[in-house]
């Protein structure tokens, strides 16, 4: 069995918890660790961050949580970050490889949640479900006519997806009960198997931005994908379209989609993530043809509970010298 070789055996380790998460998770670690719990939805700055990892040999984090690489030079003894997220372009992964640090994420248990929330926002966008809503909360209804808040049929349409790992998946696999014809472009085209099973057409970006009626972001936040779509790229989308993206906010030039939809470049836009979160660029939230919400694609109940379990079942292998079930940095791990 392969393990961390800087691991040594202690009688009772102990672990930093970042964030307030669900209480099954820290019940789990109390039964083999000391746990240092900060219980509430702050978090913590840097440099409390460091101080209060003192002694520690596991972090359970969250995306909220910035791991740079000056933070994880002073992490001494610690042998495990476990990010509560499937990403974790938070933590500076060569850093922490570097410094013989293991890390883990939570995929795969938010899969299928956030694949359902991606087609809320889709559909939210389509058929102006915000809109309505708050078209009649404030009175203005007063009675019904032939073109009130049209939207735009989805069944029979196109959609077309960025990255095509498990969550982009999910999406295309429900893109089949509304009888759609699906582009993906992925920098790994998908086996042919899949892409029979899925009716998936691989094609390159300009195809998918110029032919899709909805263009649906599941790419990880990496170099080649920051601002993937700016102002060039919605010039090529349809006056139609509709962006959503549930991946990363910096994926998105939020400045030149703000512009593209109040010029009428695309049609609408749904959006679960943004550049500098919680802040928001100020003239998306003007627009009625932006649906906005605050980072909540993964939060069911059953999935945010899991998810934080998840977190420490891989804190709790590194810890017990096992491999831990979704080790990111798989090179500190020898065999």
């Amino acid at each position: 069995m392969g393990q961390l070789p800087s691991v040594p055996r202690v009688m009772k380790p102990s672990i930093l918890v970042t964030k307030r998460v669900y209480s099954e998770a820290i019940e789990y670690l109390k039964t083999f660790a000391e746990v240092d719990y900060e219980a509430t939805d702050d978090g913590l700055a840097p440099q409390e961050l460091v101080e209060r990892a003192r002694g520690k040999q596991a972090i359970v984090s969250q995306l909220t949580d910035t791991f740079s690489a000056e933070v994880i030079s002073r992490l001494e003894g610690v042998w495990v970050l476990a990010n509560v997220a499937v990403g974790f372009d938070n933590i500076d992964v060569g850093a922490a490889t570097s410094r013989r640090i293991a890390v883990t994420n939570t995929p795969d248990v938010l899969t299928e949640t956030t694949a359902d929330f991606a087609w809320a926002l889709l559909m939210a966008a389509a058929r102006r479900i915000v809109e309505a809503h708050q078209f009649l909360h404030s009175g203005q209804w007063r009675r019904w006519t032939i073109d009130l808040l049209v939207g735009r049929d989805v069944h029979g349409r196109t959609l077309g997806i960025f990255g095509m790992g498990r969550i982009g998946q999910a999406v295309a696999r429900r893109a089949r009960g509304f009888g759609m014809r699906v582009l993906y472009h992925d920098s790994v085209r998908a086996a042919e198997s899949l892409e029979r099973e899925l009716g998936l057409e691989f094609t390159a970006p300009d195809r998918l931005l110029a032919e899709s009626d909805f263009v649906t972001l599941h790419v990880p936040l990496l170099d080649s994908t920051r601002k993937l779509i700016g102002a060039a790229e919605l010039r090529k989308m349809k006056p139609t379209a509709i962006l959503v993206n549930t991946s990363r906010g910096p994926v998105v030039d939020e400045a030149a989609l703000a512009d593209a939809l109040s010029r009428g470049v695309i049609a609408g836009a749904a959006l679960d993530v943004f550049e500098s979160e919680p802040h928001v660029h100020p003239k998306l939230l003007e627009l009625d043809n932006a649906v906005l919400a605050p980072h909540i694609a993964s939060a069911s109940v059953d999935t945010r509970r899991r998810m934080c379990l998840m977190a420490a079942e891989n804190a709790a292998a590194v810890l017990e010298g096992r491999h831990p079930p979704n080790l990111v940095n798989t090179e500190v791990w020898q065999s």
